[in-house]
């Protein structure tokens, strides 16, 4: 078996509560296993578990890690560790797909490190997971799902999602590797209105500017700004050739702006505390 890695990243938030969860496989040296980890405005979690323990069937959306996995109406965590409590159903609404691959023609590129999936832009949850003694309770709240899988997350990156009343965006910008060679690759999507807008490399999207916390992303008429104000991260595993060795950051909840300007028009501008975030230049 070759050094892999994939997962499935699911984020459930009120307007005061918010909850991640990774169901995550991986193989390294030969040897496959699996893990959960739980992010909340407290801490993470990550939860490590043999290979026996993971089961995903080939012809549906669904995951079993344990006793905890997803399908695509629900969530069901059962964790019970010294560290980590996790027990609860959370219940999906109907899905907001995008409306063609986030990869574009770059999903039939053979040996990119990474590659990207958005599962959906919008979805109501609804339900309680108690984490640690702590009841996160949603009612018709807002839910977004997004994977990876690959052999390790670019050596640079910025992530971050943030939900504006009822929108939803995402961006990523990395430095991707491609043979000799590297640049930097970006994607984006936002709902917004309705409607779906998305910014690309494929689609001659280009970051002007990275640095701070910042970034700043032109494609044709369309120009959209990201800066993160507040942090409030949390030390996450992420994969390195398979092996979900390195450390990162996260802000499952922190305060960052976000404009969109089309055709010198500003469609919005605002700045949340709800802004999830990931930020791995260097300072």
């Amino acid at each position: 078996m070759r050094n892999s890695f994939g997962g499935w990243y699911f984020k459930c938030q009120s307007e005061k509560q918010t909850l991640a969860v990774i169901f995550a496989h991986h193989v390294t040296s030969g040897t496959p296993s699996a893990s959960v980890q739980i992010i909340n405005d407290e801490g993470a979690w990550n939860i490590p578990y043999r290979a026996s323990d993971f089961h995903r069937p080939k012809d549906r959306f669904a995951m079993r890690i344990g006793e905890s996995g997803f399908g695509q109406t629900e969530m069901r965590l059962s964790v019970h560790t010294p560290d980590c409590t996790a027990e609860g159903v959370l219940r999906f609404g109907t899905f907001t797909p995008i409306r063609y691959d986030i990869m574009g023609p770059f999903r039939f590129v053979p040996y990119l490190e990474c590659r990207h999936a958005v599962k959906s832009l919008y979805h109501t949850v609804t339900g309680t997971v108690t984490v640690n003694g702590v009841p996160y309770r949603f009612e018709g709240d807002d839910g977004y799902i997004e994977g990876d899988h690959g052999r390790s997350f670019p050596s640079e990156y910025l992530w971050t999602h943030c939900f504006f009343e009822k929108n939803s965006l995402m961006l990523s910008v990395a430095n991707i590797p491609f043979g000799p060679f590297r640049f930097t690759g970006l994607l984006c999507v936002i709902w917004w209105e309705g409607k779906e807008s998305r910014l690309a490399t494929y689609l001659g999207a280009k970051a002007t500017e990275i640095g701070n916390g910042r970034a700043v992303i032109l494609q044709k008429d369309a120009e959209l700004t990201v800066q993160l104000l507040e942090k409030h991260a949390n030390s996450l595993y992420a994969p390195e050739n398979g092996a979900m060795t390195r450390t990162i950051r996260e802000s499952a909840s922190c305060v960052a702006s976000y404009t969109f300007r089309q055709k010198g028009k500003t469609l919005f501008s605002f700045t949340s505390d709800r802004a999830s975030f990931e930020y791995e230049y260097p300072e």
